[in-house]
Formats: structure tokens, C-alpha cells, sequence
């Protein structure tokens, strides 16, 4: 495709009207040689409007990724690339330097690119990759830095996580680099636009990502040491342009200059932290360690605490910049060395930083009020701690009052000051009880404190449980929970401990508040001997209070809470377990509504886990309880056993290829020992042999040896003639899509086996009508489904248009026309017989079973019947005529006619899912193929003339 016919292709892509056509002939042309170099120089060309480039190099990040790893088989029998090699060359020739010249937007795009291409290329293929790199690192024009920059990233990155012996490829070509990226620094440092900034961010970028989880020891000196720690402490110490201070605080630490002093000080922290810390690194670091603090450590931490008075002095400070500073700070405190340093200023740290981090702020009480499912979620998210500045100053008060002698005491007499003066600010209440619940701990365990505890709860928190203020009510309930072990000397504080955090769970009308007290009363009853007593007679409406709150919060943490009192009243909850467990259910199909893709997907997908253990735990507690066995053990009637049989098919369609071999056996038994007893239902008998069917599809080879190996009372006949022969027989009362589905995988997989036991052989005539006979009503099922979604689709339309027309005008009334309607529907229906000769039950969309989805209906990740029937008829055609002659010599003419519609069916099948996958993934819609016009199943089979 020549480079005007790809513009005006890409061009029409943004129209509606021209979309299709344009796609097709893209579809035509993208596996021609040069498609993928002209898309390339279309993204490249400047003349051209953005919304053109922006779609070639779309295409372009699409056929890259999903298809540059074809080249490692360029050398093997493996598939045929869909990346021509003149192309790749192409592309490796120019890549970086469209990199380097496109707008951002075009460079996202393009930086992927390159990624997937080092990642399969380099060193191999690609070592001009380094010469590239090294000759625009080295340009006067300064133009080319971040782009060429960015391809480095994605070289290091590539190494990022291997181990240090497969890491030689980057660490040759960092030997090169580094003196360049130092040079370069070095000349950027004076220079404090935007533009010098992120380039100066990027270098520290590539750093850390070389450094992060290995140190190369042969890159580092002590000369380059030095020189690379002088530019770190250089960026943290300067001063952020005037300009800076313009912007809205909340959008400051986007700027690049504070995310530059945020990389410089995560290389910083990491150095201490992985490599710089005596007795704290692996063997091959002990020499760096004692260099880096005995040489750098100290220097470093004085423009830290430099960074720590600006804060204090109400100077503004981004929060990942004071977080990583907190956390170089609280590494320091464990050597002396540092230590000594730090020694003066720590209680100035302590009282002036860490203190006003832990109280309760402005931005909390706005976000408090107008989301509080965001506050709470933002308080328990384990990766906001990972990031957060008040999690950092939390570590750095913790370790400095349990390593260092008089930290502790001092800290203590600061916070109880706060706490016995009656005109302190409440917030600053707040965070001396966070302070003091930090350290509950250490507090606990020292002699002279932990004595003071019990009156301490008694005379500063239990008050606060009267506050009208929500947040001092929510803090009161922490600090109970971090002080859940004290001992209490008298029974009365325990009790009104209880009963306080009790009724905040219960009545408390602030979300936050009842979230913590819901934790702090599961602790408090784990670890006091006689709080659960004292809960006993409350237990129901705790209960249903928890699962009140997990439904509106949908909190992790709290199915926790629930799972724990649930062992801890196994007889209490018993009684209420049922409505326990529906209740349960209902939060989980809520859940479960979001997306794995939508936001909070993964939050979500956590919490639903934590249902189901929370479901399991209660199951296990009840499942000894004789009222429960009573019903288990008893006759369930053939509905219960018909959903048991299914849960048995779902776990082993489900679990294919993960390793379930021990207790498929376990499961094809107990379904067809079922089988050796009454059987009233057809419903039941197809679902236990479906279960076999299941196993067939599993694992051929370990179903007929589980089959061969069974024996029943009272039966010679083996077990596998048995199975096959009933299967046969009752293979028109497998109704639906699913079942129907399953019967033809499963006789797919009989024909296809290589040894048959001579159970099959017996039957070879009856095989292909059996399938043929489910095909039938597979035509018929897909039919009726595709029918039931167009009746979806225009009641949908319908629903829209009368909502569009459901106001009144002031002269109408408000008639029900549609309840009328339905009333009468159901009187015509009651005087009639109700029989209707033309529907066929069987012909549903799905049966009651079908409800439980498995892997093999999943439609984006199709195992269609139809194809892999047709390719196994194909494959034993051309590898045993014998066997081929077997199963087709009894097919009457109408037959042979069905099969090869079924095949010519299975081929426009796979057109279209092929068509609908792409187009779904925002790619190619690719033609459909030729289908053969004649497939000659019912032809003598080769070799048999």
C-alpha cells in the first residue's frame, strides 16, 4: 500500500461513514511488505494533521505488540511473522528517531514500542540499539535528550527485575552510558526551565530503575559515587523556581521540579535503605555499605533536615518528597553514625513534623464530608501507606522511640501535655492519640508505661466517645484497637470499653466511625478473656450491623472482622447463619457487578474473596451441627443432586490445565455410583454422565483409565462399555446449548483417540449420527438465542422511547395501559390449554442448569464445537482411513448432507469470531476466508480403494 492510499485509509478510520471501508483496506494491506514501515513514516510526518498520525501510530503500537515476538521463531518451524523482516529493519532503524522528534501524545505510543522491541531484539538482533542511544546522548542538541532518554528508560527498564547474571547486557551498556548521563546532568544543573527539568527527572528515572533491586558494583567507584551523590543532594537542596509557588497546591507535585527532587531522593533512600546500611545488606554489598556511610551518609542527611525545616516553617513541601525524606531520615536512626547527626534536631522532627502529619487536617474534614466511602477506603488502602507522609512520619516515631533512650519519654510528656489541657485544639488531640496508639507496642511493654494505660483509656479516650465530633469518636475506636492487649485491673473499664465501641457500631451515624469501631470491637474480644461474654447477648445485632457495613463499604478489612467473630461465637451465630449467609450473598453478586477493568476492579475483586472465605468460615463452624447433617444426610431429592452433579462439571471445566488430576476420579465416581441407583429424572442421568463428559474433555486418557479401573456391586459389565452406551441412548435428552456442547466435545474427543478401549469401537457406527443429532439442536438453541437478544435489543429500544414520552400533558390521565395489557394476557391464557404444537422446550435459550457460565461458553475466548468437530473429522480422515471408514460406512445421504454443512458452518464460525475479537480490541477486522465448496466426508477414505 503505497503512503497516500494509508492516509486517506488511517483518515477514514475517524469517520463513521468511510470506517468500514477504510478498515478493509487496511485489513488488505497490513501484512504487505513495507505496511509497517509506511505506517511508521506516517507517524513521523510533520505535515500531516495529528489525528492521522495519532491512528497510524495506533496501528502501529497494535502490530508491534502483538506481534514483534514472531521473530524469535524466524529460525524455527513456528508460524509465519506477520512483521516482514525488511520491515522490522526498518523500523529498528528509525524508531528512535521518531521518538525523539514526535509530540508527546505520538511518544506514549512509540516508547512501547521499543520497549517490546529491545525486550525480543537486544542484544541478539539490536545492538545498534546502544549506538543510537550513545550518539544522541551525546548531541549538541539539546532537542533530542528526552527522547533519547526515554529509549533508555525502556532498555534499563527491560532489565529492571532480572537477575544479576542476566544482566549483563545492560550493565556493558550502562559502562558507556553512565560518564554521559553525569556529563550531562552536570551541564542541565544551572538551568532551571521545564524542559531541563524533565530531562533532569528522566536520568534519575533510569537510575533508580538500574538500581532499584541490584547495584552494579562495577559501574560505582567512589569517585562516581561521589559525584553522582554531590548532583542528588544538589537537586534536593535547591529551591524550586518562584513560578512554581503560582500554581494550586494541588497540582505542585506534578510540576517537574518536584518530581525531580522526588527521584532524587527515591535513589537517595533506596542507596541507605538496600545498599548503604551495615548489617542490613547481602554479603556482596559490605564494602559499599561501610563506604556509603561512613563517606555520604551524614552530608546527605543534612540537606534532609534542611527539607524538614521548610516544612516546619509552613514552607510548602510535596508530600512524596517529605514522605522519602522521613524515610532516609528513619533509616538513619539505627547508626550511630547518623544517629549523632541526628540526634539534636530528632525531638524538633518529632514535635514540628511527625506531630502535625498525625493530626487531622483540613483536606481529611473536606473529604470526610463529601465522600466518606472515599475516606474510609483512602485510610485502609495499603498502597496510599505505601506513599504516604503520615505513614512515613508513623515509621520514623516508632523507631526512634524504640531504638533511642529518651525519644520515648520525651515524645510521651509532649503528648500528654496535649492531651490535660482542657482549651487544646480538638485536632490536636487527635493526632497526640495517634502518636501515643503508634506507639501502643513499645508502650505495652514498657514497665513504667504500661501500668498507666488502663487510666489513660479511662481519663483521655473513653470521653471522646461523647464528642460531636465525628473524627474524635473514629480516633477514640483506634486507639482501642491499637491497645486491645492492655490489662485491664478493673472489669468496669473493660465492660465500658465494650459497650462504648459496641453502641458506636451500632448507632453511630458516621460511616468512618462505625468501620473503625466495627475493628476495634473484634480486637478487643480476640485478646480479652471476658469481653466476649459481655458481647454474648448482643451478638445478633453486631452481627447484622457488620454486614450492613461491609454491603455500604464494601471494606476488605471487615469481612476479616466478620470471619473472626464468627469463630469466636460459632455457637451464637448458628441460629442466624442462614439469614448470615444470604445477606452475604446478596453483598457479593453487588460486588461483583464492577468490572475486573472498571476502577476499584481490583479493590473489589479482593473484598469478593474476602465474602466467600467469610462464607466458608461460617459453612465450616455449622457444618457438625446435627440439624445440618440431619438435611446433608438425608434424601436431598434429584433437584439438589442435579445442581451438585453441575458444581461438579463447572470445577473440572473451570480447572482444566491446573493440575485437578487426584480428584477427578473422586468426582466421575460418585456421579456414576449415582447412576447404579433409582434414577426418576432424565435431568439427573445426562447431568452424572455429563460429568464424566467433563472428565473426557479433561483428560481423556484419565477418564477411561478411572472408567476401566471402576467396578460397582452387582454390575460384570465394565464400566466404560456402560458409561458409552447409555450416553448414546440418551443423547436426545441433552437439551440446551451448553449440555448439547459438552456431548459433542466429548464424542470429539472419543473419535480422536489415538488407542480406543473396544468400547468405542463398538460403537463407531452410532458416533457421528449421535453428533450430527446434537448439531440439530444446536441450529435450533443458537436460533433461539439469537432471537431472544434481538427481542432484548427492541424492548430496550421500546423501554427508551416510552421513558422519552412518560410525561403527561395536562390533559392526560395516568393510565397503566401495560398492567391492563398483562391482565388480560393472563385471563386469555388461564381459559386455554395451554398447549402450543409449536415450541419445542428443548429448543430454549438455556436450561436451569445453564445458568453456571464455564470457560467453555466464555465468547471472547470461544472453544467452538463446530471447528473442532470439523478439524478432527479432518485429522482422522488423513490419519487412520480405517477408523474413518468405521464411523462414516452407515451414514445415509441426508447425513453426509449434514455433515457438510456443519463444516461449511464451522468455517464461517470462525470468521466471524475472528472478526468480532478484533474489531472488540480495536483492530483489524480481517476478511473472511474462502469456504470450501465441497467437503467430502462421506468419500472413501484414503488408502480404503
Amino acid at each position: 500500500m503505497d503512503i497516500n492510499s494509508l492516509i486517506e485509509a488511517l483518515r477514514g478510520t475517524m469517520d463513521a461513514n468511510l470506517r468500514e471501508a477504510a478498515e478493509r483496506q487496511l485489513n488488505e494491506g497490513h501484512t504487505q511488505v513495507h505496511f509497517l514501515s509506511t505506517l511508521l513514516q506516517v507517524t513521523m510526518s510533520e505535515q500531516l494533521d495529528l489525528p492521522v498520525r495519532q491512528a497510524g501510530v495506533i496501528y502501529l503500537k497494535n502490530m508491534v505488540t502483538q506481534h514483534w515476538s514472531e521473530g524469535d521463531n524466524a529460525n524455527t518451524e513456528g508460524p509465519t511473522s506477520n512483521i516482514p523482516e525488511e520491515d522490522r529493519q526498518f523500523i529498528r532503524d528509525h524508531i528512535v528517531e521518531a521518538i525523539i522528534q514526535s509530540p508527546e501524545r505520538l511518544r506514549v505510543q512509540l516508547t512501547t514500542c521499543i520497549h517490546h522491541m529491545i525486550k525480543h531484539d537486544y542484544p541478539a538482533r539490536w545492538t545498534a540499539i546502544v549506538d543510537k542511544i550513545g550518539f544522541y546522548l551525546q548531541s549538541d542538541n539539546s532537542g533530542c535528550w528526552l527522547g533519547i532518554l526515554l529509549c533508555l528508560y525502556q532498555l534499563v527498564k527491560n532489565y529492571e527485575y532480572k537477575k544479576p547474571e542476566e544482566r549483563q547486557p545492560l550493565v556493558a551498556a550502562m559502562q558507556i552510558f553512565m560518564p554521559m548521563l553525569k556529563d550531562r546532568f552536570v551541564q542541565l544543573l544551572p538551568d532551571q526551565s521545564n524542559d531541563s527539568a524533565l530531562v533532569q527527572k528522566q536520568i534519575f528515572k533510569i537510575l533508580y530503575a538500574l538500581f532499584q533491586y541490584n547495584l552494579p558494583l562495577e559501574l560505582i567507584n567512589r569517585q562516581i559515587l561521589t559525584e553522582w551523590m554531590e548532583i542528588l543532594k544538589t537537586v534536593v537542596d535547591r529551591d524550586v523556581p518562584p513560578e512554581a509557588l503560582q500554581v494550586d497546591e494541588d497540582e505542585r507535585p506534578e510540576l517537574p521540579w518536584w518530581k525531580c527532587k522526588k527521584w532524587a531522593l527515591h535513589i537517595l533512600a533506596r542507596l541507605f535503605e538496600r545498599y548503604g546500611s551495615p548489617g542490613n545488606t547481602t554479603k556482596e554489598y559490605t564494602e559499599f555499605a561501610e563506604l556509603f556511610l561512613k563517606g555520604y551518609a551524614v552530608a546527605a542527611q543534612q540537606v534532609l533536615l534542611k527539607v524538614l525545616y521548610q516544612y516546619k516553617e509552613k514552607q510548602y513541601v510535596a508530600p512524596r518528597v517529605l514522605q522519602q525524606t522521613l524515610n532516609y531520615i528513619n533509616q538513619g536512626i539505627a547508626h550511630a553514625v547518623t544517629w549523632k547527626n541526628l540526634k539534636p534536631h530528632i525531638q524538633g522532627i518529632i514535635q514540628d513534623v511527625v506531630f502535625p502529619l498525625m493530626c487531622y487536617t483540613d483536606s481529611d474534614e473536606e473529604l470526610w464530608q463529601e465522600d466518606p466511602y472515599e475516606y474510609i477506603r483512602m485510610k485502609f488502602d495499603v498502597f496510599e501507606d505505601f506513599i504516604s507522609p503520615t505513614t512515613a512520619a508513623q515509621t520514623l516515631l516508632f523507631t526512634a522511640c524504640n531504638k533511642r533512650k529518651e525519644v520515648l519519654q520525651k515524645s510521651m510528656g509532649f503528648c500528654y501535655q496535649i492531651l490535660t489541657d482542657p482549651a487544646c485544639d480538638p485536632r490536636k488531640k487527635d493526632g497526640a492519640l495517634h502518636m501515643i496508639g503508634s506507639l501502643a507496642e513499645i508502650l505495652l511493654k514498657r514497665k513504667i508505661y504500661k501500668d498507666q494505660m488502663e487510666f489513660m483509656l479511662q481519663n483521655h479516650v473513653f470521653p471522646l466517645f461523647r464528642s460531636e465530633l465525628g473524627y474524635m469518636r473514629a480516633r477514640a475506636c483506634w486507639v482501642l484497637h491499637y491497645f486491645c492487649e492492655v490489662k485491664f485491673k478493673i472489669d468496669q473499664n473493660l465492660q465500658t470499653a465494650l459497650e462504648l465501641t459496641r453502641l458506636c457500631l451500632i448507632n453511630d451515624n458516621e460511616m468512618p466511625v462505625k468501620v473503625e469501631a466495627a475493628i476495634a470491637l473484634q480486637v478487643l474480644i480476640s485478646n480479652q478473656e471476658k469481653a466476649k461474654d459481655y458481647i454474648t447477648p448482643h451478638i445478633r445485632p453486631v452481627m447484622q450491623a457488620l454486614l450492613q457495613i461491609v454491603r455500604e463499604t464494601e471494606n476488605d478489612d471487615l469481612t476479616n472482622v466478620i470471619q473472626k467473630m464468627i469463630c469466636e461465637y460459632s455457637e451464637e451465630v448458628t441460629p442466624i447463619a442462614v439469614e448470615m449467609t444470604q445477606h452475604l450473598a446478596m453483598t457479593f453478586n453487588q460486588v461483583i457487578q464492577t468490572g475486573p477493568d472498571e476502577e476499584g476492579g481490583d479493590d473489589k475483586a479482593v473484598t469478593a474473596m474476602g465474602i466467600l472465605n467469610t462464607i466458608d468460615t461460617l459453612l465450616s463452624v455449622v457444618e457438625d451441627h446435627k440439624e445440618v447433617r440431619k438435611i446433608l444426610s438425608g434424601d436431598p431429592g434429584e433437584d439438589p443432586e442435579c445442581h451438585g452433579a453441575k458444581l461438579l462439571e463447572v470445577i473440572i471445566l473451570q480447572c482444566k490445565g491446573r493440575g485437578i488430576d487426584q480428584v477427578v476420579p473422586l468426582f466421575v465416581t460418585t456421579a456414576l455410583e449415582r447412576l447404579t441407583r433409582e434414577v426418576k429424572t432424565s435431568e439427573l442421568r445426562t447431568m452424572c454422565l455429563q460429568v464424566a463428559i467433563a472428565a473426557l474433555y479433561y483428560s481423556p486418557p484419565l477418564l477411561l483409565n478411572t472408567l476401566e479401573n471402576l467396578r460397582f456391586p452387582n454390575n460384570t459389565e465394565p464400566i466404560t462399555n456402560h458409561f458409552i452406551s447409555q450416553w448414546l441412548k440418551d443423547i436426545d435428552c441433552f437439551l440446551g446449548l451448553h449440555d448439547r456442547k459438552m456431548s459433542v466435545l466429548g464424542l470429539c474427543a472419543l473419535m480422536d483417540l489415538d488407542q480406543r478401549p473396544q468400547a468405542v469401537n463398538q460403537v463407531a457406527g452410532q458416533l457421528l449420527p449421535a453428533a450430527i443429532l446434537l448439531f440439530n439442536g444446536l441450529k435450533r438453541a443458537y436460533a433461539c438465542r439469537a432471537e431472544h437478544e434481538k427481542e432484548d435489543d427492541d424492548e430496550d429500544e421500546d423501554r427508551e422511547e416510552e421513558e422519552e414520552n412518560a410525561e403527561l400533558g395536562s390533559d392526560e390521565d395516568d393510565i397503566d395501559d401495560e398492567g391492563q395489557e398483562y391482565l388480560e394476557m393472563l385471563a386469555k391464557q388461564a381459559g386455554e390449554d395451554g398447549d402450543d404444537e409449536d415450541w419445542e422446550e428443548d429448543d430454549a435459550e438455556e436450561t436451569a442448569l445453564e445458568g453456571y457460565t464455564t470457560s467453555v461458553d466464555d465468547e471472547d475466548n470461544l472453544v467452538d464445537e463446530y471447528q473442532i468437530f470439523k478439524a478432527i473429522i479432518q485429522n482422522v480422515q488423513g490419519r487412520d482411513p480405517a477408523w474413518y471408514q468405521l464411523l462414516t460406512q452407515c451414514l445415509d445421504e441426508e447425513q453426509r448432507k449434514q455433515l457438510q454443512d456443519i463444516a461449511t458452518l464451522a468455517d464461517q464460525r470462525r470468521a466471524a469470531h475472528e472478526s468480532k475479537m478484533i474489531e472488540k480490541h480495536g483492530g483489524y477486522k480481517f476478511a473472511d476466508p474462502v469456504v470450501p465448496s465441497n467437503f467430502n466426508f462421506g468419500g472413501s477414505a484414503p488408502g480404503m480403494n
